[in-house]
């Protein structure tokens, strides 16, 4: 198994910071001494196989699960100080699963994840929602906020739900393997848009995958985890990695197109 590469000439501050992480359960070891920093306008496709810790890890930086050793820093402050969760935007798996007759609008949708204004506040709602048009605008959904969410398609859908992160105004976005179950161009409509928010915005992103082919034009960093983080660096130097060379030679053809 080849060793993690070093995250090598970052002068400025990471904004995610994940130091000697260890998480088991039920008594098997799930991650091992993992170390990764996210920093302002990377692209990262969190990648590995089925099993290997990827969601466990998001988990862990989220404050969902507790790691049985090491530290995390969000913003330079530690998890267990940390309260801004506006700076983070969470696309979980399959938040696009909604049943047609769910009563819920895109409106409503996106703006559960705004603080609720009190009845009597009208300026604040009036706030909230342009808050709402606009981060449907920013995905091109602002015609559809009216729309039943379960009426969208899965690519309509993912939008929405892009927006529903981007209303808090987020540094950081976090997407669980967002595309599972939609068509491929759609997933290339859907990795452009990310790309043009990463570019345009600034927005940190932080992609777990299967497999890079779909977004290998747009990403910009790398970390493969198996357990423990077998590579943490940039793409460039993931493709003329001898990690990326062994991967292609046990037949992990998957995880590269070229374009």
């Amino acid at each position: 198994m080849p060793s993690a590469a070093v995250d090598k000439g970052r002068l400025d501050v990471p904004l995610i910071e994940v130091k000697g992480v260890y998480y088991s359960y039920n008594h098997l070891e799930v991650l091992t001494d993992v170390h990764l920093n996210v920093y302002s306008g990377d692209f990262l496709a969190l990648i590995g196989p089925n099993g290997a810790g990827k969601t466990t890890l998001i988990k862990i930086i989220l404050k969902l699960l507790k790691p049985k050793r090491g530290e995390i820093r969000l913003f330079q402050q530690k998890l267990k100080d940390f309260k801004d969760w506006s700076l983070i935007g969470y696309i979980p798996q399959k938040a696009t699963h909604f049943d047609p007759l769910f009563p819920v609008s895109v409106r409503e949708v996106v703006a559960m994840n705004l603080p609720q204004a009190r009845w009597y506040d009208f300026w604040t709602k009036k706030m909230k929602e342009e808050d709402v048009i606009q981060a449907l605008k920013v995905v091109g959904m602002e015609n559809y906020i009216d729309e039943r969410i379960g009426y969208l398609s899965g690519g309509q859908q993912q939008r929405v739900f892009i927006a529903r992160a981007l209303v808090s105004q987020p540094k950081v976005l976090i997407l669980d393997e967002p595309t599972t179950g939609v068509d491929a161009l759609t997933q290339e409509k859907f990795y452009d848009l990310l790309a043009k928010l990463n570019k345009e915005k600034g927005l940190a992103i932080i992609l777990v995958t299967h497999e890079i082919g779909i977004i290998n034009r747009h990403i910009n960093r790398v970390a493969c985890i198996n357990r423990r983080l077998v590579y943490h660096g940039s793409h460039a130097e993931f493709c003329q990695s001898d990690f990326f060379r062994q991967m292609l030679a046990e037949g992990h053809h998957m995880i590269w197109h070229k374009h």
